[in-house]
């Protein structure tokens, strides 16, 4: 089938409204955890979710359900290998990131209906792992810019629902990455067996900050002040519109820092939507702008006022075994057959492949990249008996400002396997290989091993 034939099939479910349902915030698009195993998570679910976590920690302090307070959190600690190449060949780091958050449930607790409120505090520790490789972009996404051991408030919103979940607003100290250009975002539909629980598991900065947005954007671990407002027209289209604190752009830790009201602004606009084809297939679509206000500076007394961009990005699962995974706990399938429960995991499984792209370029003679490009793919539960496993493998490419960097531009590649080790616990190995690293010209290509442990809790 011709690119325009399936165009047209991807715009007539979006439009149609039975396949999937979109709440305006996706944030919340999601059912929570609480009690469940989950399928497969994000290589960094800091930027993934702002109910962080499973909800274990709400459950384990007997907190009662009316109270409408859950209290959750993550865990993430990996070791990084330089094995070659880069700025420091045979270097070893350590991170550690901490998340712990609560959410109150107004409307459960006392009846003020649609209203929300969250509150999240980050601990890291960590080393120049990033650097170390040479990398811009980023190989490991866990340590940003220094301070690289930091205690700060995360997030603190107010979130107010209303027509049914239609218009949602969010404002307070939050997290703009995760509602703008996250291609690792999971994929809901009406039919939890359809959701694509997290298009990829990749590790690298590329797929949760977009490189033409590095440094701009607030996001992990600089949180920033401000309202995002998100509009459903239809069951699968959203339109979204963020103003924050732009003085992340100008070098500021706005993650450890209050709010800022001196000129310098971050707006940002996206529109999307998602489909199922053929009642297996979910995919989605976006496509945003940014405005980036006030003089910002670049090396050797360049200025610009100024500065904006465009994003483009989606995901398609393009194979499914069309299989019915067996219940949790044994008994029946959608079939009716009856299966006992030790055996469930041998003789079925859901398996499937979803792949992603991302697109995005800038204006800008002071961001750190101007262009970039990335695409991906991921396999769930493709290996026998490890249905929570996945695997998969992702490029991305980006176009270094010359005004900073002699490299025109930084290539990397990146493969990975995240292994269910037991409850909501994953351990990811992977192998990444820079072959053109951004740090500097005379730079080797860099091959960097990462361990990476996950706890949700």
């Amino acid at each position: 089938m011709s690119a325009q034939g399936w165009l047209r099939i991807c715009v007539a479910a979006a439009l149609s409204g039975s396949p999937a349902a979109f709440a305006a915030d996706l944030l919340f698009a999601r059912e929570d955890l609480a009690g469940k195993t989950p399928v497969a998570i994000t290589g960094n679910p800091a930027v993934a979710d702002a109910k962080p976590g499973t909800g274990f920690a709400g459950r384990l302090l007997h907190l009662p359900e009316k109270s409408g307070l859950r209290i959750g959190g993550v865990w993430l600690a990996d070791t990084n290998g330089l094995l070659s190449g880069g700025a420091q060949p045979g270097k070893w780091s350590w991170n550690s990131a901490l998340i712990v958050g609560a959410n109150l449930n107004a409307e459960t607790l006392v009846g003020w209906k649609g209203a929300s409120f969250g509150i999240q505090f980050l601990q890291f520790n960590g080393g120049p792992t990033n650097r170390q490789a040479g990398s811009v972009q980023g190989y490991n996404s866990l340590p940003e810019a220094p301070p690289l051991a930091r205690s700060e408030l995360f997030e603190l919103w107010y979130r107010q629902a209303l027509f049914e979940d239609r218009l949602v607003v969010r404002i307070g100290k939050q997290v703009p990455n995760m509602d703008f250009n996250n291609v690792s975002r999971p994929v809901a539909t009406d039919d939890e067996a359809l959701a694509i629980p997290a298009v990829t598991g990749l590790l690298y900065t590329p797929v949760f900050t977009q490189p033409t947005l590095l440094g701009t954007i607030g996001g992990y671990y600089n949180s920033v002040s401000g309202v995002c407002v998100s509009l459903a027209p239809t069951r699968n289209t959203y339109l979204r519109y963020g103003f924050y604190d732009g003085n992340l752009a100008r070098g500021v830790q706005t993650g450890m820092t209050g709010p800022h009201f001196n000129g310098y602004y971050f707006n940002i606009w996206e529109a999307g939507m998602d489909w199922v084809i053929a009642d297996k297939y979910p995919g989605n679509f976006g496509a945003g702008l940014w405005y980036q206000t006030g003089v910002l500076h670049g090396p050797n007394g360049i200025t610009e006022n100024g500065a904006g961009g465009f994003y483009l990005f989606g995901s398609q699962r393009v194979w499914s075994n069309e299989e019915d995974p067996l219940p949790a706990d044994g008994g029946k399938t959608s079939e009716g057959k009856t299966t006992a429960g030790k055996n469930r995991l041998s003789i079925r499984q859901r398996s499937s492949i979803s792949t992603f792209f991302q697109f995005g370029t800038n204006n800008s003679e002071t961001r750190i990249m101007n262009q970039s490009f990335g695409l991906g793919v991921t396999g769930f539960g493709l290996v026998p008996q490890r249905p929570r496993d996945s695997l998969g493998a992702g490029m991305s490419w980006a176009w270094l400002n010359p005004n900073i960097f002699d490299r025109s531009s930084e290539l990397m590649f990146q493969g990975h396997y995240q292994a269910h080790i037991a409850g909501s616990t994953f351990f990811s190995p992977a192998m990444t290989y820079i072959p053109t690293p951004g740090g500097g010209s005379n730079l080797g290509g860099a091959w960097a091993a990462t361990f990476r442990l996950t706890v949700l809790f």
